[in-house]
């Protein structure tokens, strides 16, 4: 029979019980977004649209009656992963338009790349065009629909790279896309920004 030295043995329960504390202390952290996607696979249900009128944005966000966001619901994976998607789904009026800026109280059209009228959830995450999906989302103050590009850019990468689920990161931006900007990091964010540098935005 081998015989362990004492001296080990506290060695180890020592660092067992620092090892375990570090784990529960941090159960109150923020988790990062690719570390918790696993736990939700289902297709995300979202809340019906209850408000047509008066709506208020909340700094950065939509207002939640008016704009609680709209999924294609047969939607795939493979289907919006395919370049040039969005162009075969994308239908937003002018009139459509209209009637958004109207609910939420913004003259149309606003002067030039001060709003663009915004697909809560974008297109390219499955979002659809009903009016329940559209917002008048501005450019400043910071973060605004720029910023929101830039996560909806990363979560498109994490979905067709198999890093995410789609239920996922339609639950991450509508939930509360900001949480998802604060956490990427400042090389990510400039790794985004270069990539996606051609991008123009254009009044709406």
């Amino acid at each position: 029979m081998i015989k362990i030295p004492k001296k080990l043995i506290w060695f180890g329960i020592i660092f067992f019980v620092a090892g375990m504390t570090a784990y529960y202390a941090g159960q109150d952290s923020v988790i990062p977004i690719e570390s918790q996607q696993a736990v939700i696979e289902e297709p995300f249900q979202l809340p019906v649209r209850t408000k047509m009128v008066n709506c208020v944005i909340n700094g950065s966000l939509p207002d939640p009656q008016c704009t609680p966001g709209a999924v294609f619901p047969n939607v795939t994976i493979e289907q919006i992963c395919v370049q040039g998607y969005t162009k075969t789904v994308r239908a937003v009026s002018v009139s459509l338009k209209k009637k958004v800026y109207r609910e939420y109280g913004v003259s149309y059209p606003p002067p030039f790349g001060s709003y663009e009228a915004d697909h809560f959830i974008p297109l390219a995450l499955g979002g659809n065009n009903d009016i329940a999906n559209l917002f008048p989302e501005a450019a400043e103050p910071r973060p605004g629909f720029r910023e929101k590009d830039l996560v909806e850019s990363y979560l498109y990468e994490q979905i067709c790279s198999g890093n995410m689920s789609l239920s996922f990161a339609q639950r991450a931006i509508s939930t509360n896309w900001l949480d998802v900007y604060n956490n990427l990091s400042l090389y990510e964010l400039e790794r985004l920004k270069a990539k996606y540098k051609s991008w123009s935005h254009s009044a709406n």
